[in-house]
């Protein structure tokens, strides 16, 4: 079906081909199939794209469980405003002061999903995304503050740049799953290739099966079946 001597593709490309968007299939692998992060992580911060490539299909894997409570948290001490001193309230991460409206410094200790506001898994509602990136840019944007100082100015284009790439990030299921790896430590090079010819034709055939199930019970039957 496949000649060995092509089976290469680049990470992102297969993830592409496999991540869910709308809906989440059941793992192709059984778990006795698949490597052990945990103890990978032991002797490298780096996992080789077939440990991704198992982890990203098996749907009993938890991405919120990846994301260890080590993982960056809002900072618990009192946040105050650099301009009027008024302590933060509320949960909201604070990237503007509700008392006098002055941008705050960029925060990087608040991940994209802290932003806005998401619990940190995998499976988020992408269409609510967009209206909370639109509420924070009525805040942030840097020409509401124009006519403000040059630390706010540069406030302004930080915090804005920030949130414009959180959405990015966030809104794509390939960058999405990318940045909650990055956010435990696991480096996934986006150009590595996977030249495994049994993996690769594997993924190949389930990509392809996806592709022309004509509706959900075909879909199930993919699901239950064994690769």
């Amino acid at each position: 079906m496949y000649k060995t001597k092509k089976l290469c593709a680049p990470l992102s490309t297969i993830f592409r081909g496999v991540l869910p968007t709308r809906r989440r299939l059941s793992p192709y692998f059984s778990n006795s199939q698949i490597p052990s992060l945990s103890s990978h992580l032991q002797s490298s911060s780096r996992v080789p794209p077939s440990y991704a490539l198992h982890f990203l299909l098996n749907s009993n894997f938890s991405f919120q469980n990846l994301c260890s409570q080590s993982a960056a948290k809002l900072d618990s001490s009192t946040k105050r405003c650099w301009n009027c001193v008024a302590d933060k309230t509320g949960t909201t991460p604070f990237l503007y002061c509700d008392s006098c409206r002055s941008i705050q410094p960029v925060d990087l200790s608040i991940d994209y999903f802290q932003i806005f506001g998401l619990e940190k898994k995998y499976e988020i509602e992408v269409d609510s995304l967009e209206g909370k990136y639109k509420d924070w840019q009525k805040k942030l944007h840097p020409d509401l503050v124009h006519s403000k100082s040059e630390k706010e100015r540069g406030y302004a284009a930080e915090q804005s740049a920030r949130v414009i790439d959180a959405y990015r990030t966030l809104s794509k299921p390939l960058s999405r799953a990318i940045y909650i790896l990055r956010l435990e430590g696991v480096d996934v090079d986006e150009e590595q290739t996977v030249s495994d010819p049994e993996l690769l034709t594997e993924i190949m055939e389930i990509r392809e099966a996806v592709e022309e199930a004509p509706d959900s019970q075909a879909l199930n039957q993919i699901q239950s079946k064994e690769f």
